[in-house]
């Protein structure tokens, strides 16, 4: 089945990077930096950032159907030099090693199927998920934390 995943628009972000630090606080946004490796996936890219690289860590609404119940929000990382980062047929670095909550949504936002996998195991979800019709969208979310990853559209 073939499918992509598109990161975040890095320019509603873009603003934000400008502001002090008690901005950020009041808008319940914080800056971080990288301080190991691997440990933040910037939303945008869908990679994982290098240490010292200058991050925002702030809530961001995935799921805005306002008539469903699975409406969400969550925090997610969003890196200062990130380009939106496009992957076709193939996962986002970031998604490639860790434990997926894989939720598989129809056209009106409600949950039809759900899964955990890691590694090959994910290409196999989002193929069953895409086999069917109904499904609209899947959305990744970080197995441990439950924090959103990305979502995975049909191409």
């Amino acid at each position: 089945m073939s499918f992509q995943i598109r990161g975040l628009d890095a320019e509603p972000f873009t603003p934000l990077f400008q502001l002090n630090d008690a901005d950020l606080e009041a808008l319940g946004a914080r800056r971080v930096y990288a301080d190991e490796a691997d440990a933040y996936s910037c939303r945008v890219s869908l990679t994982r950032v290098t240490i010292g690289e200058e991050l925002l860590l702030l809530n961001h609404a995935h799921q805005t159907t306002s008539t469903s119940p699975y409406r969400a929000a969550g925090p997610i990382f969003v890196s200062r030099s990130a380009k939106t980062g496009t992957y076709q047929r193939e996962l986002a670095p970031m998604l490639r090693d860790r434990l997926l909550s894989l939720r598989a949504y129809d056209g009106n936002a409600f949950i039809v199927d759900a899964e955990v996998a890691e590694g090959a195991e994910v290409l196999r979800v989002i193929d069953r998920f895409f086999a069917n019709p109904e499904i609209a969208h899947i959305d990744a979310h970080f197995a441990r934390r439950g924090c959103f990853a990305a979502r995975i559209e049909r191409a």
